[in-house]
C-alpha cells in the first residue's frame, strides 16, 4: 500500500453558539495532546478515498489508525500503528496473525494552527437563530514550505478540535480531509501497543511515512 498523497496534516471540529460568539477575536491554538475520532479523506475528486478510525497520542507521539477505502479502483483496508520516537510503524493482520514492520521516515508534527498562518474566515457552520443550531469555527490557510503545498485548515473555536482540512502540492493535487466523532482522551490506552504475533517481526526495507497509510 503507497502513498502518493501529502495529506492528514492540519485539522477542525464542534460546538454550539449563538450569533454574538462570532465577536471573539481568533487564535492560534493547539489540538488537544489525546484525541480519538474518525475521518475521511478523499483525493483525485473523490477517485481515492479512505474512512478511518483514530487515535492520536501527541505526549507518546504515537498514532493508530483502523482504515479502509479505495485506491485506484481497488478497495483495502489497513490496520497501523505509528511509533514516531521509535521511528517505526506496524501494518497489522488480526486475521491472519501478521505483522509488517517498516522504518518510519518522518518525524512527530503535533496538530496545531502554525504560528505563521493567516485567518481567512470565522463563520457558523449550520444555523445561529437558536443555541444548539451551530458549530463556531475558525478556517486558516497557509504554505507549507517543505512540500511546497498549501493548505487551508478549519478547527473549532472553543477546543481546537480539527473539522476539516484542504491541502494541495503539485503531485497529490488536492486532499480532503474531515474529521467528525471527536472525543479527548483515549480510552484504550493499549492500542498503542503491537499485539505480541509482532514481536519477532523482521524490519523489512522500505521506509514508510505517516502518508503511507492513505492511498
Amino acid at each position: 500500500m503507497k502513498l502518493l498523497l501529502g495529506l492528514c496534516s492540519a485539522l477542525l471540529l464542534v460546538l454550539v453558539l449563538t450569533g454574538r460568539c462570532s465577536a471573539q477575536t481568533p487564535h492560534r491554538c493547539r489540538t488537544p495532546a489525546l484525541l480519538s475520532g474518525s475521518m475521511s479523506v478523499s483525493a483525485r475528486e473523490g477517485q481515492d478515498w479512505a474512512i478511518a478510525k483514530y487515535r492520536y497520542d501527541a505526549i507518546g507521539q504515537r498514532i493508530r489508525l483502523w482504515e479502509f477505502g479505495q485506491v485506484d479502483s481497488k478497495s483495502f483496508h489497513a490496520n497501523m500503528l505509528f511509533l514516531f520516537r521509535k521511528a517505526v510503524v506496524y501494518t497489522i493482520d488480526y486475521r491472519n496473525r501478521t505483522c509488517q514492520k517498516n522504518p518510519l521516515h518522518t518525524a512527530f508534527h503535533p496538530s496545531h494552527i502554525p504560528h505563521n498562518a493567516s485567518l481567512l474566515s470565522q463563520v457558523i457552520l449550520g444555523g445561529s437563530s437558536a443555541p444548539g443550531e451551530g458549530l463556531l469555527v475558525n478556517t486558516w490557510t497557509g504554505d507549507v514550505p517543505e512540500t511546497g503545498g498549501k493548505y487551508l485548515a478549519t478547527v473549532t473555536e472553543f477546543g481546537c478540535i480539527p473539522v476539516s482540512t484542504l491541502y494541495y502540492t503539485e503531485k497529490s493535487g488536492w486532499v480532503v480531509t474531515n474529521y467528525f466523532n471527536a472525543v479527548k482522551g483515549i480510552e484504550d490506552p493499549e492500542q498503542f501497543f503491537p499485539p505480541p504475533f509482532c514481536t519477532d517481526a523482521d524490519t523489512e526495507e522500505e521506509e514508510l511515512d505517516f502518508f503511507s497509510a492513505f492511498f
